[in-house]
């Protein structure tokens, strides 16, 4: 496939600089950090999360799991758990399966980054297929994607008092 239409026109229109990378097909952001030599807290997954009826995408590190804890306290959601294939199937119309953006914004869907992305000069994500990742400044996406920043994942040395 290519980079999203949605995602293309979107960077077009801001001006933001990126790189674009064709990579071989890869399913999962671990995987697609080895192909391309990207270190795994560079690589940023979207995970989509259903909370109380709706959509939420959750960014980390691609070695990562979301801690839905932390979310659902975040959001104060009653109801929280990873969303199936068929709930969002709609909600990304010009991506493949599984290789949205983290750029919930352009698909009207809330999105939750990891605070440890923020260590980052740059960031890797998925462009929307399964074989094209942008890499950008992550100043730059924290811009385009308004995300709201918390500690999504159980960080190491973290002390809770």
């Amino acid at each position: 496939m290519s980079i999203s239409i949605k995602l293309r026109q979107y960077l077009d229109q801001k001006q933001v600089p990126f790189e674009h990378h064709v990579h071989p097909t890869a399913y999962t952001a671990q995987r697609i950090a080895e192909s391309l030599h990207v270190p795994s807290k560079e690589m940023a997954k979207s995970v989509v999360i259903h909370a109380d009826g709706a959509l939420l995408l959750a960014v980390v590190p691609s070695n990562q799991r979301v801690s839905l804890d932390h979310l659902k306290f975040i959001t104060r959601s009653e109801n929280m758990r990873l969303a199936t294939e068929n709930e969002f199937t709609d909600a990304f119309p010009s991506c493949e399966l599984g290789a949205m953006p983290p750029l919930g914004i352009l698909f009207g869907v809330s999105t939750y980054c990891d605070t440890s992305l923020s260590q980052n000069d740059s960031i890797e994500f998925n462009a929307g297929s399964h074989d094209d990742t942008i890499r950008m400044s992550f100043d730059d996406f924290k811009r385009l994607a308004r995300p709201t920043m918390i500690d999504l994942v159980d960080h190491p040395g973290r002390h809770v008092a």
